[in-house]
């Protein structure tokens, strides 16, 4: 049983570790408001640039722009692995680096070649220790990611992709579901992929419309041709370009909004586990307490009935 000088001690030491993660949640609480917003007011552009790309491109030359290519056979592939700069949130890193490695395996095994680049102190020291050596490193700007790091990892992928230096860009990244849920999501960003920001969110549909069929055709909305000015080669480049950069953009706030909320989480819960377990101790340290002044009052009895004797 442990004397009281050592149970008053591990409770004074779990209390201090208990009002650092409580700080630390609390932080993490009032940082995700902030990333959140962020998330949700650059979601209708990301979309929009998406979409106008999409439907634009077929109607485009097949050879107005090299990006809208897809290559006949997969050789090297791009990997943009986004985790964090610091610890402490859970299974974020962890779930993001393990399926990006089990990517890695998985497209070496088809005889891919593939290259990194490593967004987070985390990412990097993972690969690092797998002798590992991504092509570009980003450090100290997972919280508050920038649009010049997305401009340089976007403009990199299309400049190898249009001379076919690259055959594949991937991306993966914990999407922010709510404020206590992440989701890990890997996304193709060239080729084109043609899933909606929607459906690779998991965000919540269109209502659909059962009676379409069955209304009068609007004469006065049907498609018509695309003209491009000054030219299609000029505008496809335009909105690649943009279309890239927000995609990488995008993906690094959304990540950046996930971490926090996956701290805000991990530090509650250790709170809560730290509240319990000095109530443990406490209850312990009562009991040996109790015990001590028992046995202390056994002895003066005790020693009061022999000298009585």
């Amino acid at each position: 049983m442990p004397n009281l000088h050592d149970i008053e001690r591990r409770i004074n030491s779990v209390s201090s570790t208990k009002q650092i993660t409580r700080t630390m949640e609390m932080v993490a609480a009032a940082k995700i408001r902030r990333a959140s917003e962020r998330v949700y007011n650059a979601l209708p552009w990301a979309s929009a640039i998406s979409e106008m790309l999409i439907s634009t491109a077929k109607y485009a030359p097949l050879d107005s722009e090299p990006l809208l290519a897809t290559h006949d056979e997969v050789k090297r592939a791009l990997i943009v692995v986004i985790a964090s700069d610091r610890g402490l949130a859970g299974g974020f890193n962890s779930n993001v680096l393990r399926h990006a490695e089990k990517l890695i395996k998985e497209k070496e095994r088809q005889g891919i070649e593939v290259e990194i680049v490593a967004c987070g102190k985390k990412a990097i020291g993972y690969f690092s220790y797998r002798n590992i050596v991504p092509v570009f490193e980003f450090r100290d700007l997972s919280a508050d990611p920038t649009y010049e790091e997305a401009a340089e990892i976007s403009q990199f992928a299309g400049d190898s992709y249009r001379e076919g230096k690259l055959d594949e860009v991937i991306i993966v990244f914990n999407h922010a579901k709510n404020a206590a849920e992440q989701r890990l999501i890997e996304q193709q960003v060239l080729p084109i992929n043609t899933t909606s920001y929607a459906d690779l969110l998991g965000l919540a549909p269109k209502e659909k419309d059962y009676f379409e069929h069955f209304r009068e055709k609007d004469l006065d909305h049907l498609p018509g041709d695309i003209d491009f000015e000054p030219d299609a080669e000029s505008v496809m480049h335009y909105l690649m370009r943009a279309y890239l950069r927000n995609t990488f953009y995008y993906a690094l706030i959304d990540s950046a909004a996930a971490e926090q909320g996956a701290r805000r989480t991990a530090m509650k819960s250790a709170t809560d586990n730290a509240s319990e377990m000095v109530n443990t101790l406490t209850r312990v340290y009562n009991r040996v307490r109790q015990g001590a002044i028992t046995t202390e009052i056994s002895e003066i009895v005790g020693g009061a009935a022999a000298l009585e004797e």
